[in-house]
C-alpha cells in the first residue's frame, strides 16, 4: 500500500491516469485509512474522472473532519456541468473554519460558476476582496488577480484586465500562470508556437474546470510507510479485539454448560423426591376395604392372569 501511494504522489504531476491506477490499488488494500481516500480523490481530479473525485473526497472528509478540499470539489461540479452546485458549496462553507488559500481557490471556482450560469458582473464583483489590492504577496495572489482579470475581459473591459494580467505576471513568480502571455496577446502580440500547447495553457489558467492546484493534506512520499505502520496497528488492535471477544464467548459457553449440568442435576434430584413421595402416599392412604392400595407389583398382567403374591391362604394383615 505504501509502494503504491508513493508512485501515486510521483505520477500525479506527469501521468494522471497511472497516478490514479496506483492509488486505486492502494485503496483495495486499505480502504479505511483517509490519507489513502485522499489520495485517490485528487488523482481522480487531475485525471479527469470528476465523479470519482466527488466521492472519494467526500469520504475524506467524512473520515478526517477536515474541509480541505472544497475548491477541488466545486470545481468537479463545474466540470460536470453543474454551475449551482458549486456556488452551493461556496455559500455553505464555514469561512472562519476555512485555511486562507482554500478560501480563496474556492471563492475563484464559484466565480467561475458565475460566468458559466451567464452572470458574469456578478463574477467580478465576488472577486473584489481585501487580498486582491493587498500589497503583502502570498501564494494565491497571482491566481486570485489573474481570475480577476479574466472576469474583467469577460464583461468587455478590456484596459482593466490588461492591468489586472499585468498585476498579476508581476508576482506569479512560480509560472502558476500563463498571465505574461495573456498580457501579450492583449498588445496584439502573437507568439508563435504550437497551438494545441497554446490552447492547453490557457485553459489550465484559474476560474476553469480541473486548474484548482491540489496539495495533498498528507505527504504521500514522505508518509507512506507511517500510514502503513498505523494500518498495521490498526490491524494488530482488531484482531485482538476478536481474540478478546472469542475469549469471552468460550467462558460464557462454559459457564452455559455448567449451568445446564447443575439443571439437568437438579432436574434428576427432584424427579427422585418426587417418586418417593408417591410411595409414601401409597403407603399411607389405604382403599375403602382397609387395605392398602395395590402396588404396581399386585396388578394384573396382559395375559389377564392375576399375579401370585406370597402365601395367598393367610389372611391380610391390617
Amino acid at each position: 500500500m505504501a509502494r503504491h501511494l508513493v508512485a501515486t504522489g510521483q505520477l500525479i504531476d506527469e501521468d494522471p491516469a497511472e497516478a490514479l491506477a496506483h492509488a486505486l490499488a492502494a485503496r483495495r488494500l486499505a480502504s479505511r485509512i483517509s490519507a489513502v481516500r485522499e489520495a485517490v480523490g485528487l488523482a481522480a481530479y487531475h485525471a479527469g474522472e470528476w465523479q470519482t473525485a466527488i466521492a472519494e473526497l467526500r469520504t475524506y472528509h467524512r473520515m478526517s473532519g477536515l474541509q480541505s478540499h472544497l475548491a477541488v470539489l466545486a470545481d468537479c461540479e463545474r466540470a460536470l456541468g453543474r454551475p449551482e452546485r458549486a456556488i452551493d458549496l461556496f455559500r455553505g462553507a464555514d469561512q472562519d473554519k476555512l485555511d486562507q488559500a482554500v478560501a480563496i481557490e474556492l471563492l475563484i471556482v464559484a466565480a467561475g460558476a458565475r460566468g458559466d450560469l451567464g452572470q458574469k458582473d456578478a463574477a467580478v464583483a465576488m472577486l473584489q476582496v481585501p487580498d486582491l489590492t493587498s500589497e503583502a504577496t502570498v501564494p494565491w495572489t497571482a491566481r486570485l488577480r489573474y481570475a480577476y482579470a479574466d472576469a474583467l475581459l469577460a464583461v468587455g473591459r478590456r484596459e482593466e484586465a490588461r492591468e489586472w494580467f499585468s498585476r498579476a505576471a508581476d508576482v506569479d513568480t512560480e509560472g502558476e500562470t500563463d498571465a505574461a502571455e495573456r498580457l501579450l496577446e492583449l498588445d496584439g502580440v502573437v507568439i508563435e508556437g504550437d497551438d494545441e500547447d497554446e490552447a492547453e495553457e490557457i485553459a489550465a489558467g484559474p476560474g476553469t474546470p480541473g486548474a484548482v492546484p491540489t496539495q495533498p493534506d498528507t505527504d504521500l512520499a514522505a508518509d507512506a510507510d507511517d500510514i502503513a505502520d498505523d494500518d498495521d496497528r490498526d490491524e494488530d488492535d482488531d484482531r485482538d479485539e476478536d481474540d478478546d471477544r472469542d475469549e469471552d464467548d468460550d467462558r460464557d459457553d462454559e459457564a452455559d454448560e455448567d449451568f445446564d449440568d447443575d439443571d439437568e442435576g437438579g432436574a434428576v434430584a427432584r424427579s427422585e423426591d418426587v417418586e418417593d413421595v408417591d410411595v409414601e402416599d401409597e403407603d399411607r392412604h389405604p382403599d375403602q376395604s382397609g387395605n392398602a392400595e395395590p402396588s404396581d407389583a399386585t396388578a394384573p398382567v396382559a395375559d389377564g392372569t392375576a399375579p401370585t403374591r406370597g402365601d395367598e391362604s393367610e389372611p391380610t394383615q391390617r
